[in-house]
């Protein structure tokens, strides 16, 4: 007999666990695979290694240092892949489904540390907006920053997605600098240990930046306090018992769920069979019910369709299903693998049940299910299950009940209000399809659906070139939804971020707020010298460093100029009669011709430290610009971007953005904007 390894949990530094407790079995035959630890947990010791010790470790890096690191981390994941696809078979999972998980997690590693280099400062107070005005006089303002908020991070997750289900939750709190408890549903724990042992391993991460705990969350939620962070995916009634522990109420520990919900696919009335957008519908129906067999949060349960349309729909998945053979992933052929456990495949049946009681069985058990592989009798596999509602507006069942596994039900509808209403019946649910060639129709249905779904996939031939599908989260859109789906939000891009800082308001004068917020704000001190801000190297500017520049005045010839090498002869630049009937009462000059007149006032022209400008934010124009005006321009070192990079010679780099303001001879503001410039550093 095989030593049977006892997983173990990552508490304080160190690995916890030698004694057997809980048996895991092979999804693909039910044999003896691992065993959870027996030794309990001091969840006291793990809360106060986070904060001692976790918190400060992220605290000495900057939201650019932390972006590195996930990166770093990405990379050495993916290095290990293979080890983590040959554990994911053992939870019945396809090379395909294991692929969403195993590279959809480090993929989302890589997009976070992508946006973190990108979005984020080289400090650990993110500003977010710009500085209000709040007196007459320029010398109070107020401003609103982000701030690591100094608490730990409590990850629960489902056993669906033992490693992307960790690591989407853990890179936006990393780099917020959170401190994570991970704890993943113990059916597929072994998984999740894999990969937190690689990370453990690469040395990459801070001590205590991340712990796992097998097994049971004990009293760990009752140890969290105000500055602590809880999040949760699974089941719905989890969820609502997880939600109103005494002491995250007391201390209003924030809480965010994302649970299984009923999501939909609707097939727009203006679609026929011979479309190809039946065809599409038709396609994503039967992978969101074979994919993860059936085994996701975001799989469509409800498929809704005109009834005209029930019997097509019907006949091609039908012929779709038995196409997909189902099995052990390691033979050849195998679409689809095994629910995660014995306990899975009955807890499906039960509901199937539930589900089929006045309703009608179209495709399952009975057409010819024999799983394919050695000892897949004993496993948990399930046959893929389509049922049909001729009355889902009196059926509740369809619109209250998960079979979480291959199960979805066709729900007829007439009228496309009657489809919307249906889709609500849900009472909310993570994401929607619409399947349509009609832009009106979308126009018509997509708002309201959006009422009751976190995100809506609007489905055609057009997007179905790059159509990453119905179920895939991606890491730049919000994953959640409202209601029944847990009203809760991850990802996102940067927003999921945001989502683990402190959010404060902060009011003073722009001096001060220019020192709190690493940024400068309009009205602040600026420093002035003999030196040219773009002759100096990245690691000589100071925020506040300035140049007001000479004066330039506007002639006739500037605008008949421009017009001629820009091709603009916009009647308000070049028709003296026109412009006269206009609110400026004459002509003025081209808005980019004074932004270009700017760059000529304060550009310094020689090779580098300056090496390019690759944008402009924020860009205004105020006041018009009149022949005979004279403009001049102020530039600032706004905010610096150290994204510990060099070039392609090995010259270090950083971003510089700069504030510009352009004036006229009444020192009214014509114009502002941000200029995004490369500045090379000494080193």
């Amino acid at each position: 007999m095989p030593q049977i390894s006892t997983l173990q949990s990552l508490i304080a530094g160190r690995w916890i666990g030698n004694e057997a407790a809980t048996p895991l079995r092979s999804a693909l035959n039910n044999s003896l695979i691992y065993n959870t630890h027996a030794e309990r947990i001091d969840f006291d010791e793990a809360v106060t290694y986070a904060r001692k010790t976790g918190v400060p470790g992220l605290m000495k890096l900057d939201f650019q240092q932390r972006a590195a690191r996930l990166k770093a981390l990405a990379l050495y994941l993916a290095s290990r892949k293979e080890e983590l696809y040959a554990i994911s078979h053992l939870t019945g999972a396809t090379r395909a489904d294991s692929w969403v998980d195993i590279e959809g997690g480090t993929g989302t590693l890589f997009a976070y540390a992508s946006m973190g280099s990108r979005e984020l400062p080289s400090s650990n107070v993110l500003h977010e907006g710009l500085a209000i005005a709040l007196g007459k006089n320029g010398g109070f303002a107020g401003t609103h920053i982000l701030v690591p908020r100094g608490g730990l991070a409590v990850h629960i997750n489902a056993f669906n997605f033992p490693i992307w289900g960790l690591l989407e939750k853990f890179a936006p709190s990393f780099l917020a600098a959170m401190p994570c408890i991970g704890k993943p549903a113990t059916a597929t724990s072994y998984l999740t240990e894999a990969v937190v042992r690689m990370i453990h391993e690469s040395g990459l991460l801070p001590e205590g930046a991340l712990q796992l705990v097998i097994g049971g969350t004990g009293d760990l939620l009752d140890r969290l306090g105000g500055a602590d962070v809880v999040t949760f995916t699974g089941s719905a009634d989890t969820a609502a018992k997880l939600r109103v522990n005494r002491n995250l109420i007391a201390n209003s520990v924030p809480f965010t769920a994302e649970a299984d919900s009923l999501n939909c696919a609707i097939l727009a009335p203006d679609v026929s069979a011979d479309d190809p957008e039946f065809d599409l519908f038709v396609k994503e129906v039967a992978r969101e019910m074979t994919g993860k067999a059936g085994q996701k949060c975001t799989a469509i349960r409800r498929v809704i369709v005109p009834e005209h349309m029930v019997d097509a729909v019907g006949t091609r998945l039908r012929e779709r299903l038995a196409k997909i053979s189902v099995g052990d992933p390691s033979v050849e052929g195998v679409r689809m693998g095994a629910l995660a456990s014995k306990d899975q495949q009955r807890d499906v049946a039960e509901r199937l049940a539930l589900l089929a009681s006045g309703n009608e069985v179209l495709f399952g058990e009975r057409d010819g299910f024999k799983p394919v592989g050695d000892g897949v009798s004993d496993g948990s596999f399930f046959a893929p299950t389509l049922l049909l509602c001729r009355d889902g507006m009196r059926n509740d069942a369809v619109h209250d009940i998960e079979a979480f596994g291959p199960v979805s039900t066709i729900i007829s509808y007439n009228g496309i209000d009657e489809a919307l209403a249906l889709a609500a019946r849900g009472k909310g649910s993570l994401v929607s399809t619409l399947v349509t060639k009609e832009p009106a129709i979308a126009a018509y249905a997509v708002p309201m659906a959006a009422a009751s779904h976190g995100r809506v996939l609007i489905l055609e031939r057009e997007a179905s070139v790059d159509s990453t599908g119905h179920g895939s989260p991606l890491p730049q859109l919000k994953h959640g939804g409202p209601g029944r789906a847990g009203g809760g939000e991850e990802l996102g891009g940067i927003r999921a971020v945001r989502h683990f800082l402190q959010r404060a308001a902060v009011q003073g004068s722009p001096t001060m707020l220019a020192a709190v917020t690493g940024e400068y704000v309009r009205g602040a001190k600026v420093q002035e010298s003999e030196v040219h801000p773009f002759r100096k190297h990245f690691e000589d500017l100071k925020m506040g460093d300035s140049l007001l520049t000479h004066r330039r005045t506007v002639s006739e010839a500037d605008i008949v100029n421009f017009g001629g090498v820009s091709g603009d002869y916009f009647y308000m630049h070049f028709d003296d009669i026109a412009a006269k009937d206009t609110q400026f009462g004459q002509r003025i000059a081209h808005g980019y011709f004074v932004l270009s007149a700017a760059a000529g006032l304060f550009v310094s022209p020689a090779p580098g430290p300056v090496l390019a400008n690759y944008g402009l934010d924020n860009l205004r124009f105020i006041t018009p610009v009149a022949i005979g005006d004279t403009i001049r321009a102020r530039l600032t070192c706004k905010r610096k971007v150290d994204r510990n990079r060099t070039d392609d010679k090995g010259v270090g780099q950083g971003v510089v953005a700069w504030d510009v303001q352009i004036t006229n001879q009444r020192d009214e503001l014509v114009a502002s904007y941000d200029i995004l410039t490369l500045v090379m550093k000494r080193s």
